[in-house]
């Protein structure tokens, strides 16, 4: 059985007029030191809910507060490396980024020594330009920013 997430991809628009992206630095002893791909839309795994609802929920948790409500437009689904499917949905709206709080998850750390830490899934957010959340998000990912690019230029 695939495993399904859905995630939510909340944009603003600058003075320049162009947009900006809110994505979180993933959490944890892999990808501390990785900046490159080491990003993520807001999302997790679902199973009974609907998508938009697990999108909303996951938002809320790894970042520590609800997501602004709003217009929603569907982005559609990519199957990520891991074989994982990501649903994900843009809305557009603010957010502040310096003060998450996101929920925890444990794993055995150093590995092999038998003790269990928590780290946060999401230990950093921020804002930026489609160009820069292309070279940092998860490579699969990169397709919701084209969409949402095509979203907003028809």
């Amino acid at each position: 059985m695939t495993a399904t997430s859905a995630g939510l991809l909340l944009y603003r628009i600058i003075g320049t007029g162009e947009p900006e992206v809110l994505i979180g630095h993933m959490g944890g002893p892999f990808w501390s030191r990785k900046d490159r791909h080491g990003w993520s839309i807001p999302k997790g795994l679902y199973t009974d809910e609907e998508p938009l609802a697990a999108a909303e929920r996951e938002f809320a948790e790894e970042l520590g507060s609800p997501a602004p409500s709003g217009p929603t437009v569907p982005l559609g689904s990519v199957r990520q490396s891991s074989g994982k499917t990501v649903t994900v949905f843009a809305r557009q709206g603010d957010f502040d980024a310096d003060h998450i709080s996101s929920n925890e998850f444990d794993i055995e750390w150093p590995r092999g020594s038998g003790r269990m830490r928590s780290f946060p899934e999401v230990d950093r957010a921020g804002w930026f330009s489609l160009d820069q959340a292309a070279e940092k998000l998860v490579k699969a990912q990169g397709a919701f920013l084209d969409r949402l690019r095509a979203h907003l230029s028809a």
